[in-house]
């Protein structure tokens, strides 16, 4: 067994018992009402355990973040492609030397 392998289920058997541990109390369900000014409507109100609204939050925060971040780079990734076409040109014009 590697050293990666022992850290990654030093790291991840206690995270996954913690997990386990807050979905087990966070088990009540309650409501998401996406309607502010009429709470009774009953098109905009979803019902769902208190974890599941957690981990869907979590997961769209992940996922925005990772889009923003992505689209943040667009500088870097314009100049690696401009870096490497000039390169490639480059080594085009080398004279190739034979030994």
């Amino acid at each position: 067994m590697t050293i990666k392998r022992i850290i990654g289920f030093v790291i991840l058997v206690p995270v996954a018992i913690v997990l386990v541990a807050f979905l087990v109390a966070n088990r009540a369900i309650v409501t998401l009402t996406l309607n502010p000014f009429n709470g009774g409507d009953s098109s905009l109100t979803y019902r769902a355990p208190f974890f599941v609204w957690l981990f869907l939050f979590l997961a769209i925060g992940i996922i925005l973040s990772g889009i923003f971040g992505w689209l943040n780079q667009r500088k870097y990734r314009k100049a690696l492609r401009e870096a490497q076409a000039e390169l490639d040109r480059l080594k085009a014009n080398l004279p190739t030397i034979v030994n």
